[in-house]
């Protein structure tokens, strides 16, 4: 698998870093976590082959991780690179997803699952396998964020991901990423964080040295992040594995896991 980060900030406008979003290529598919509000025209400006996107993973329903779904499926229904389309595109997402989708359309009557090609709306059941695309596994938690988050854990073949998507502190976040090739973890704050719905860089690295990653990738930085030098406040906490600054349009190839 290779991932490539489309946005790593927070929804907090930022010059260098675009909401949440990352594009997963594997041997069965393509698949978009998260869809920012900046997340479809970052497939554009990336350049990765947004045209074949097979499926669509919703951590949870703050708008800097969805507020690009109804822009995204607007602009597939005129798109010339999708006319020609007959594959299926599929929406995964915790339970509430097909209310808010369609809560979307409905908003001026945008009949979003009318496109050229077939779209499907699927709600996952917490910690219940279920297939992304051919031969991609996975299997999703819920997490101390929201009443509807989930972090998720994708198989193909020997490789594996984890990616947390926005959490407060759970040590549970470190079981579902157990010896995954990359975990791709919130770490919106450095230290002081103003609520327990997210981490702060010690909890994150407390979870990364827990779980025993190949590598790992710490993302959704708030503005904070601008003066702190990352390598240093990494070194000093002792990770035991390489630890990754997301930065907007960087990728990652997802070694097997161990």
């Amino acid at each position: 698998m290779r991932l490539t980060v489309l946005g790593c900030g927070s929804t907090v406008p930022h010059p260098l870093r675009t909401s949440s979003a990352y594009w997963l290529e594997t041997s069965g598919g393509t698949i978009l976590l998260d869809c920012s509000a900046t997340a479809p025209h970052q497939m554009a400006e990336i350049g990765v082959a947004w045209p074949g996107l097979d499926a669509i993973w919703i951590s949870h329903f703050h708008m800097d991780h969805v507020g690009g779904l109804g822009p995204f499926f607007a602009g597939t229904k005129h798109a010339p690179q999708m006319q020609s389309r007959t594959k299926p595109l599929t929406v995964f997402g915790p339970p509430g997803l097909e209310k808010l989708f369609d809560g979307i359309s409905g908003v001026r009557d945008y009949k979003l699952r009318e496109q050229p090609f077939p779209v499907s709306i699927v709600e996952i059941e917490t910690m219940e396998k279920f297939e992304m695309v051919p031969g991609v596994e996975a299997v999703a938690m819920s997490t101390e964020h929201t009443p509807e988050s989930h972090a998720i854990h994708i198989r193909d073949g020997d490789s594996t991901l984890m990616y947390s998507a926005d959490t407060g502190f759970d040590e549970r976040v470190a079981a579902l990423g157990t010896n995954v090739g990359l975990m791709v973890l919130e770490c919106s704050f450095v230290r002081n964080k103003p609520n327990t719905k997210h981490l702060v860089l010690k909890e994150a690295i407390h979870l990364i040295r827990k779980a025993k990653p190949g590598k790992a990738m710490l993302t959704h930085f708030y503005p904070e992040w601008d003066e702190i030098d990352f390598a240093k406040e990494i070194e000093a906490l002792s990770p035991r594995c390489e630890v990754i600054q997301a930065e907007d349009g960087l990728r990652i190839e997802i070694a097997d896991a161990r």
